[in-house]
């Protein structure tokens, strides 16, 4: 665990990272629905895109690789911001803010409204 003295020398964590990634990806390993698949995490300019193989084919017929989520760490307020993909118009939606990444991945995982694992 890294101490508050060497954590203010190093200065704040750059967002998005390869730690963080593999923490997500980790993560993904509990979740409620579509578990028979793999996801991918990937480091994007926002932050990190979950993309997944859609085997039900409701969003794309022929199977390939879909977005799931965003997860987006906003370093002024320390929170994360995690967006859900709206297929049907094709862009992003914000679904919520979590104040610990623990917390967003674990909604991530149960997606109680069925919005990221459609």
């Amino acid at each position: 665990m890294l101490t508050k003295r060497l954590l203010r020398k190093l200065g704040p964590i750059q967002h998005p990272n390869e730690r963080d990634r593999k923490r997500i990806e980790r993560g993904l390993i509990s979740r409620k629905h579509y578990r028979y698949v793999s996801p991918s995490v990937t480091l994007v300019k926002v932050g990190y895109l979950i993309e997944s193989c859609h085997r039900s084919r409701t969003i794309d017929y022929d199977g390939g690789q879909i977005d799931v989520a965003i997860f987006h760490y906003d370093v002024v307020s320390g929170v994360w911001k995690v967006f859900f993909k709206d297929h049907a118009r094709g862009s992003w939606k914000i679904y919520g803010i979590f104040y610990r990444l623990a917390s967003a991945i674990n909604e991530l995982n149960t997606d109680p409204e069925r919005l990221f694992w459609q």
